[in-house]
């Protein structure tokens, strides 16, 4: 379901050339849980090991949630709320038509954001997912306070205790205490997934399935780029081919940054996914590309020209082709023509978007000296979700381990919040 093109680098021989006795031992690492950072591999193999029970009990506990409410808050920042939002948006638009709509707070401290949200929701039936491993992190934490408050004035205790669910801990943490507490629905962040890698975990379903969104499907696509990615074999791993590439690009020819760039604006967050995914995995002991984003053809009318132009060998594009779109319409023509514009009347929209992917292309890479990587999406749905974020995580696994770091812990994130809590003459700090 996904097809790596390197015509438009100049390391495809490279990457048939690398090691396969390094593949294979990085391969091991993983699939045996012998690297660095090894008790965080639950996600590997997540597809096919998920409890079932639990997420019968999901199915349930959501399918009564929405028969309460028309919109839910999804509290949580990084991990907890990206890949649900990711999902969200790649599946169902940016439009949706489903009775219940997804928002997502926990995520920022802006005072003004925070404030529209509250005031949204005044005419609105609203129910809350908190995701939280700990249920002590700042921004989620406080966010929480101000909204369960205001469903408690609301509907009333009782009921906003049918409204809410906590998906964190299984035993232990401030949030599991309060769920235990106050009676609230729980599900598990299991122990050895970390934040990033959760997405098919409760703290991307459960949101989902209140959504409206087949999970099953979903499942069934991670099923599949599980079964894709057991081969330590370059010519059938497309994943360790996309990883060996971005590391060749890296250590080999000296990039510093890989820009995700989607021809589809449904798929802006799961670039933002994608961004954490491979910062907070790679970004340490001074090692990593740096992972950014654009929107095609969006952002060729703003960053284009410096892609185009600009600084040579500091970034290079990973372009996200989608083959079959969810809908698709024809240009109509126009009597006048005054825009000129009827010479695109045999076409439809997404004919023209992948003229312009294979025209950038060609001015990026062959004009612009800059690479392009390619990678072919076969569709844009549920099960293309699944597969797409197993997928990426296998990859961001080897490359991680290529580099020689532990893809699975975050350090230096710690220091911020340090700093922070200081600042605000948190006890202890």
């Amino acid at each position: 379901m996904i097809k790596v093109n390197l015509e438009n680098t100049t390391i495809a021989n490279d990457v048939k050339a690398f090691s396969p006795e390094k593949i294979a031992a990085v391969h091991s690492m993983i699939e045996d849980k012998t690297g660095l950072g090894n008790d965080f591999l639950g996600w590997v193999d997540w597809a096919n090991t998920f409890d079932k029970n639990e997420l019968a009990k999901m199915k349930t506990v959501a399918a009564n949630l929405r028969q309460k409410i028309d919109t839910l808050l999804v509290v949580g920042i990084g991990g907890s709320y990206l890949g649900a939002r990711a999902a969200e948006e790649m599946i169902r638009g940016l439009y949706a038509n489903d009775k219940v709509e997804l928002i997502y707070v926990g995520n920022t401290i802006s005072s003004t954001y925070v404030q529209q949200v509250s005031d949204y929701l005044k005419d609105k039936e609203f129910g809350i997912v908190n995701v939280s491993k700990s249920g002590t992190t700042t921004e989620p934490g406080i966010a929480f306070r101000i909204f369960k408050k205001q469903l408690e004035e609301k509907v009333g205790k009782a009921e906003a205790v049918s409204r809410i669910v906590a998906v964190t801990d299984a035993k232990k943490g401030a949030l599991k205490t309060l769920a235990d507490n106050e009676g609230y629905e729980t599900f598990v962040i299991p122990d050895d997934i970390g934040g990033r890698f959760s997405v098919l975990t409760p703290v991307g379903i459960f949101p989902l399935l209140v959504a409206g969104i087949d999970v099953d499907a979903i499942f069934s696509g991670a099923k599949k780029a599980r079964n894709d990615t057991k081969a330590a074999d370059l010519s059938s791993n497309e994943a360790y081919r996309y990883a060996v590439a971005r590391y060749l690009m890296n250590v080999k020819q000296g990039y510093k940054a890989e820009t995700l760039v989607s021809y589809e604006l449904q798929m802006q967050m799961f670039t933002e996914w994608w961004k954490q995914l491979f910062g907070e995995s790679e970004g340490k002991d001074g090692k990593g590309l740096f992972p950014t984003s654009c929107v095609f053809s969006t952002d060729l009318h703003s960053l284009g020209q410096f892609i185009q132009e600009g600084t040579k060998n500091v970034l290079f594009e990973t372009i996200i082709r989608v083959k079959t779109p969810q809908n698709d319409l024809k240009i109509p023509s126009d009597a006048d023509n005054l825009d000129g514009l009827n010479y695109l009347t045999t076409k439809t929209f997404h004919e023209i978007n992948n003229i312009a992917l294979a025209g950038v292309i060609d001015a990026h890479a062959n004009s612009g000296k800059v690479p392009n990587i390619v990678l072919e999406f076969d569709k844009m749905d549920a099960e293309m979700f699944g597969y797409a974020v197993t997928w990426f995580m296998k990859a961001c696994a080897m490359s991680g381990y290529l580099l020689e770091i532990n893809p699975f812990n975050q350090p230096g994130v710690e220091i911020y919040k340090a700093n922070m809590f200081k600042l605000l003459k948190k006890p202890g700090y």
